[in-house]
C-alpha cells in the first residue's frame, strides 16, 4: 500500500525542523501531490506535519 500526501497549507510560520521534514518528502510548493510507500518513517514524518498535509491511502 502507499500514501497519496499533498501539500494544503504554507509552512511559513512553522518551526525550521517541520519544513526540514517537508523538504525530506518533497513536498515544496503548495498543491504538490506525491505518492510515498507505506512504512513507520513516513508515517513519522507525516505525522510531524500533519496540519499541513492531506493524506489518503492508494491501493496499488
Amino acid at each position: 500500500m502507499k500514501l497519496r500526501v499533498k501539500l494544503v497549507k504554507s509552512p511559513i510560520g512553522y518551526p525550521k525542523d517541520q519544513k526540514a521534514t517537508l523538504r525530506a518528502l518533497k513536498l515544496t510548493r503548495l498543491q504538490r501531490e506525491r505518492v510515498l510507500p507505506d512504512n513507520p518513517a513516513i508515517r513519522g514524518m507525516i505525522r510531524k506535519v500533519i496540519h499541513l498535509v492531506q493524506v489518503e491511502e492508494v491501493k496499488e
